[in-house]
């Protein structure tokens, strides 16, 4: 069932399925908590309450928002949490993993841990040189370009076709939603302002982090050239200690959606240990 989070005069929908530790899910821009419909009842049966929500602008929730940001997104997650009843884990994919970092750093008395899907949590550097070598990147590259600098529709399936390298078994059904989703008044330009955010309000937070993050990249993610380094740096920005990488081989950006066993596999001990020690 749907419910709806009222802040600042506008909603954000969620659903809350399963007993146990809380954790909440939060997809990237131009998606929806639809995002998690093969990862969110693995982790009810693993024994959690899930909160699987859409972050502003996104799926069921509204559209008129004043800001798109790390920051804003991460005001919501936050409520959203003290709202159920933390502590909690966030795992935040994309955009909402840096919205992720950032909520772990302002209320770690909410925020347990943190599970980090292929995230932009630090300030981006676009390099010609790599642009030019690696392939996978470039294309990417120019058709988010596209995306945020026209609104195409056409330039954001065709990003996503890079960004998922294997195709989910359902995965002509999820386009065709995506399409009637994104096709809605105002959700194109909700995400041509996420694409034009600054993930350096999230970089900015990470020495802050008090709690454990585990960040998960996929080799074959078109959002960088090397998604290794990039999964190091944010660990390497972290204070010592708290954060690890995993990596997925043959995953793009959505992992989650792409290799949901192999996500589940890699975050079940997280979650083991850091909710129990909560």
């Amino acid at each position: 069932m749907v419910e709806h989070l009222s802040i600042a005069g506008n909603t954000i929908a969620y659903d809350v399925t399963g007993e146990g530790p809380l954790v909440v899910l939060a997809h990237g821009m131009g998606d929806s908590r639809h995002s998690y419909r093969f990862l969110a009842p693995a982790l009810v049966a693993a024994g959690y309450r899930v909160a699987n929500m859409d972050i502003r602008g996104c799926g069921d929730s509204s559209s008129d928002w004043d800001g798109y940001s790390r920051t804003d997104i991460a005001g919501d997650l936050v409520a959203l949490v003290r709202h159920l009843g933390g502590p909690a884990v966030i795992m935040g994919q994309s955009i909402s993993g840096g919205a992720a970092t950032i909520a772990a750093a302002t209320a770690p008395e909410l925020i347990s841990g943190v599970i980090e899907l292929a995230p932009f949590t630090r300030a981006q550097a676009i390099s010609l040189g790599d642009l030019i070598r690696v392939k996978r990147y470039r294309a990417g590259f120019t058709q988010l370009g596209m995306t945020m600098a026209f609104g195409s529709l056409s330039s954001w399936k065709k990003y996503l076709e890079l960004a998922y390298p294997a195709k989910p078994a359902d995965w002509a059904g999820e386009l065709a939603r995506i399409e009637t989703t994104m096709s809605k008044p105002g959700r194109m330009k909700v995400l041509q302002a996420m694409c034009k955010t600054n993930p350096g309000d999230a970089g900015a937070q990470l020495p802050n982090v008090q709690c454990p993050v585990l960040i998960i990249q996929g080799s074959l993610d078109p959002d960088w050239a090397d998604p290794r380094a990039e999964g190091e740096k944010i660990v390497a920005d972290l204070p010592a200690g708290l954060g690890q990488l995993a990596m997925i081989e043959g995953a793009g950006h959505y992992p989650h959606a792409q290799t949901p066993d192999q996500v589940l596999a890699l975050s079940l001990p997280f979650l083991a240990t850091v909710l129990t020690n909560a």
